[in-house]
């Protein structure tokens, strides 16, 4: 294979491996020029010491490594998966709307980032969540209004920015009006062209005029803009990023190993598309084998070679996505005075609850939680109070004076049909998108919506509940 395609071919790609640790197999390829790791959840194992030992191996193997992770805050944290994130969430910040407030929360984020040694954050989601169904965006989404949504992404990029960690924005052109997942299928965004620039984009605008170092690409079909191929793999939809919204920075493709970008045509081949419609750094998702790395590496020097993918393309990828690694501005001085106290927090998460209903007497009452599946960007992981019970989304509840824990219940017609059954007294807190109460309208139950889940949302949880009797 051509040398100067092939030492490309590794830098474009964001790749991930299995495990807390470092294989040898991936050492050498970082030695080699793989540009960077992705840390998921595997590997990760909810130590802030053990992280930090993990990208010093990283960076033992190849110094000028990117390491990225998934670090949204709320319902996203791969930092403190097993524990749930210290920081709000985005349903939070945005019901809350303190731009100051969620400016912080992007610089706390920043700071324990950077402190680990992690230097791009695939993060905040500017998605709009317009589709209340939506199984993946959600309370990931700082909201349903474009303008709000527009500047609590500028502020979020803004404060992680600040301590040198590089932000990569959301799920471009915008993931938030579907009701699929592109994990497991390729959604469709059937709306026209007027519609996204006036609902979609806006929020990608003010990134790029906040100066946003990388912006990914979502797995779904836009037939507005390009009816044949999706988003990740379509030039016309990522024009509008760089011609209309004059972005030019990285842009990073969603993980290639979902089902929207390569269930019809394999990883490697939707690997060049890609690079091909104008992605400069390839991720590939978690829990990969070494092999995947030279799959993809030998299926773009073929298509170099071939004059598929030319070599000036692969170039320019390879030279923004080594701009990631040089980071936003190292040091992080500008955000020593944003501090953010953990009773702050609290207390925004509580004005962000919605309470409808009088609580009933709570004195004795246990908590049940409903065991959903969360969705594949959330994982596994601690979700709202400690339980004393935990049913299936399909099992009754037990009798007595509960407090019933859910995600997403209006979307599950046999979680609100469980809801509907029970005779009380009952208090639903709903942790997912505060979704209307479909299938038990007219049970008397009371509802807390928290629009997301995190330790400070938690605290208020159970200080609201604790005025009405409850106690551990």
């Amino acid at each position: 294979m051509s040398r100067d395609a092939a030492a490309l071919a590794l830098q474009v790609q964001l790749a991930s491996f299995a495990g807390p640790s470092l294989p040898p197999a991936w050492a050498d390829l970082l030695a080699e020029g793989l540009g960077g790791i992705c840390l998921f959840g595997s590997n990760l194992t909810g130590s802030l010491a053990d992280a930090a030992a993990l990208v010093g191996e990283i960076r033992a193997a190849r110094p000028d490594a990117l390491v990225a992770a998934d670090e949204e805050g709320g319902d996203v944290t791969r930092l403190h998966a097993w524990e749930a994130s210290p920081v709000l969430g985005a349903g939070v910040l945005g019901a809350v709307d303190s731009v100051s407030l969620t400016r912080r929360v992007g610089a706390a984020v920043g700071r324990e980032l950077a402190a680990v040694g992690i230097d791009l954050d695939l993060g905040p989601v500017a998605d709009v969540n317009s589709d209340p169904d939506n199984p993946v965006i959600g309370t990931r989404s700082f909201g349903s209004d474009p303008a709000l949504v527009a500047r609590h992404v500028a502020a979020w990029v803004a404060g992680l920015q600040s301590t040198g960690v590089a932000a990569c924005v959301k799920h471009f052109p915008g993931h938030g009006d579907t009701d699929q997942d592109s994990h497991l299928t390729l959604p469709v965004v059937g709306a026209s062209i007027d519609v996204l620039r006036a609902r979609e984009l806006v929020p990608f605008a003010a990134a790029v005029d906040a100066g946003a170092a990388a912006v990914m690409t979502s797995h779904l079909m836009v037939p507005s803009v390009d009816p044949a191929l999706p988003a990740t793999l379509s030039a016309p939809v990522l024009a509008l990023l760089r011609d209309e919204l004059g972005y030019d920075g990285a842009v990073v493709s969603d993980a290639l190993d979902m089902a929207g970008a390569s269930a019809a045509r394999g990883i490697p081949e939707a690997a060049v598309l890609a690079l091909a419609a104008g992605c400069d750094l390839l991720c590939t998702g978690p829990d990969k084998d070494a092999g995947l790395v030279r799959q993809i590496q030998t299926a773009i020097v073929a298509a170099v070679d071939s004059g598929r993918l030319p070599l000036s393309r692969l170039t320019t990828a390879a030279a923004r996505a080594t701009l990631l690694h040089q980071g936003v501005g190292k040091g992080g001085a500008r955000c020593e005075e944003w501090s953010l106290e953990v009773s702050e927090m609290v207390a925004a998460a509580r004005r962000a609850c919605v309470v409808e209903g009088p609580l009933p007497d709570l004195t004795g009452a246990r908590v049940v939680s409903v065991e959903t599946e969360a969705n594949i960007a959330v994982g596994p992981g601690r979700w709202g109070l400690v339980a004393d019970l935990t049913v299936g989304g399909g099992d009754p509840l037990p009798t007595g004076s509960l407090v019933v824990q859910v995600r997403d219940a209006h979307r599950r017609a046999e979680v609100t049909a469980a809801i509907a059954a029970h005779p009380g007294p009952l208090v639903v807190v709903e942790w997912g998108w505060p979704g209307p109460r479909t299938g038990w309208e007219r049970a008397p139950h009371a509802r807390i919506c928290t629009r997301g889940n995190g330790q400070p949302s938690i605290a208020a949880v159970t200080e609201i509940l604790g005025e009405a009797g409850w106690s551990r």
